[in-house]
């Protein structure tokens, strides 16, 4: 038994040492010009080690994926987390993920590359994110409806209506990308508005999500 769990601990930590080499090497140079070949020289092992861990390339570059996008998640979720009433908490963890995907943009736009491939094409790492980022939307949602602060409706379909309004500044994708487009300022005031049962209760709000006075 101890040495199957011994086993098994060792395997996880060779994965762990080549998606460390492939994240660090994907920011300094980039995913196209990064070969296995690369990473097992990063690690001193050989290409043939590196694919006892993973089938392919391609498989390594899911992983670095997954890696870069639960940082945006665990950043949401401890946004989420934010005492007060459901528009602060929601306002909270949409800043979140945009401060997440500016800063990767800013700071990796190299890896950046990589995980913009990955939304364009749709990779299971993605969707699984999106599920889960809908998945702390939502409830807030329902919370909020609850207490009277934001509007009927079925909360799965406002919670998908607020993600894809916000699209432009939440998709990690879009981060960095040179197109016309309102600041995150704006178009969160914009949608939390539209999701309150009543203006006033904007008035409890950090400034960044009030509505700015008419005028």
């Amino acid at each position: 038994m101890r040495e199957e769990i011994g086993h098994r601990t060792g395997n996880a930590d060779a994965r762990r040492k080549i998606v460390l080499a492939a994240l660090q090497l994907y920011c300094e140079i980039g995913h196209n010009k990064t070969t296995v070949s690369d990473i097992a020289r990063h690690l001193s092992m050989s290409s043939a080690n590196v694919y006892r861990f993973f089938s392919s390339k391609q498989a390594i570059e899911e992983t670095v994926v997954g890696e870069v996008l639960e940082e945006t998640v665990s950043a949401a979720t401890e946004a989420a987390r934010t005492p007060g009433p459901a528009l602060r908490r929601l306002a909270t963890i949409l800043k979140a993920i945009a401060d997440c995907n500016e800063g990767r943009s800013a700071k990796h736009g190299r890896l950046q590359d990589l995980v913009a491939l990955a939304v364009r094409q749709n990779w299971t790492v993605v969707r699984a994110y999106d599920d889960r980022i809908r998945g702390l939307v939502r409830p807030i949602i329902g919370t909020g409806q609850a207490s009277g602060e934001l509007r009927g409706g079925s909360p799965m379909a406002l919670t998908c209506c607020l993600l894809q309004a916000m699209d432009v500044h939440l998709n990690p994708s879009w981060a960095g990308a040179a197109t016309l487009r309102p600041s995150f300022e704006k178009m969160s005031r914009f949608c939390l508005d539209a999701l309150a049962c009543s203006p006033s209760l904007h008035a409890g709000m950090p400034s960044h999500v009030r509505l700015e006075a008419a005028g």
